[in-house]
């Protein structure tokens, strides 16, 4: 029986200046603010090819939820884990992972790799590279053996164990549609994570209506009063959500007259033709009004929640359990006389909203 000995390159990263990495506390920090996750499930993202995953399912990797443990189950494979897990003993230098974006395009930003839970079992390094393909028949194209058209995002990097681990990107690299996670030379990962902007395909014609917020066209949500429940980012997934878990959802309030709020960017500068504001799976903690204002910024300007920038767009409105209120131009202010760039969504006094979609014609 021949026993494969690794060799110390295999299994240790190579040498990297390691000045591009972000400690875990600030993570969300770095990249909550200016970017959307491109490699979640929640946007449809999915794996399309993977070298191995006999311990645990590589699908995990894009869920969008935090990693869980349940000590002492078991599955016929061995012992359950909320992540990757491929086979010991690789007998390549790594195991690897190929996931379509859910954005038609994007460009990244950043990396996190979680390896929650996984302690002994962690994946040692891992390294990302990425590719642009849009012809026909490209999911396919990507995954077979002899496709070289990937570039490196992210250099072979160390992990621990049972920790979030992030690196930021030097910004150099353009538009991906997949990416490719490699695992030197094997074990557990429990998230990946792929930090940027989408770059939507717009229509050509600008009197069609688009959902601007969308995190798919470029929409983003930079900044909230709380979301102790839920995060700020869930207002612009699309669809419907499956429970309360993929809302943005504050902590109750004590104090007379609080409300709670949520500053989006839109994917770009918009005439508002209709909001829609969805309560989905929010029975009993549904705010019980919202307002929404608008701001138009120039370039890379900012705006505080306070701002006396903003702007009523629509007025304070009651909302009920469980179900989609639309607002069109019968209730909307001026909506035909400005453009915006920036929504403010604001919820009276607190609670969960599913969904916040802002819909329109890109400005001229």
């Amino acid at each position: 029986m021949d026993i494969q000995t690794l060799s110390p390159e295999l299994v240790l990263p190579a040498e990297q200046p390691l000045d591009d990495a972000v400690p875990a506390e600030l993570i969300d920090k770095t990249f909550g603010s200016d970017c959307i996750d491109l490699a979640s499930i929640a946007l449809t993202s999915r794996i399309l090819a993977f070298s191995d995953e006999f311990f645990a399912d590589a699908s995990n990797l894009i869920n969008p939820r935090t990693p869980v443990h349940r000590p002492g189950v078991f599955v016929p494979s061995g012992a359950w884990y909320d992540g990757w897990e491929t086979r010991r003993h690789n007998p390549e230098s790594f195991d690897w992972v190929i996931i379509r974006l859910g954005v038609a395009s994007g460009r990244p930003k950043g990396v996190e790799v979680n390896t929650a839970f996984f302690i002994g079992n962690e994946a040692p390094a891992i390294s990302v590279d990425g590719c642009y393909e849009i012809a026909e028949g490209a999911d396919q194209v990507v995954t077979e053996k002899g496709f070289n058209g990937w570039s490196e995002v992210l250099g072979k990097r160390p992990c621990g164990p049972s920790q979030r681990q992030a690196w930021k990107l030097d910004g150099q690299h353009g538009s991906l549609t997949h990416v490719r996670l490699r695992m030197w030379p094997d074990g557990g990962i429990a998230r990946f994570r792929l930090y940027g902007e989408a770059v939507p395909v717009w229509p050509s014609d600008l009197t069609q209506e688009v959902e601007l917020s969308a995190a798919v066209m470029g929409g983003v949500a930079e900044s909230c009063s709380d979301q102790h429940f839920g995060g700020k980012e869930n207002l612009l997934l699309p669809g419907r959500g499956v429970d309360m878990g993929d809302g943005w959802e504050t902590k109750r309030s004590r104090a007379q007259g609080h409300t709670d709020w949520a500053i989006v960017k839109l994917g770009a500068r918009a005439k508002v033709n209709r909001i829609a504001i969805d309560t989905a799976h929010f029975r009993g903690n549904f705010p019980q009004g919202v307002m929404v204002e608008g701001v138009r910024l120039e370039g890379n300007q900012a705006v505080a929640h306070d701002d006396p920038a903003w702007s009523a767009l629509l007025p304070v409105q009651r909302l009920g359990p469980d179900k989609e209120f639309e607002f069109g131009k019968d209730v909307l202010l001026k909506v035909e006389e400005r453009d915006f760039t920036h929504m403010k969504l604001t919820i009276i006094p607190d609670g969960g909203v599913k969904r916040f979609r802002v819909f329109g014609t890109r400005a001229q």
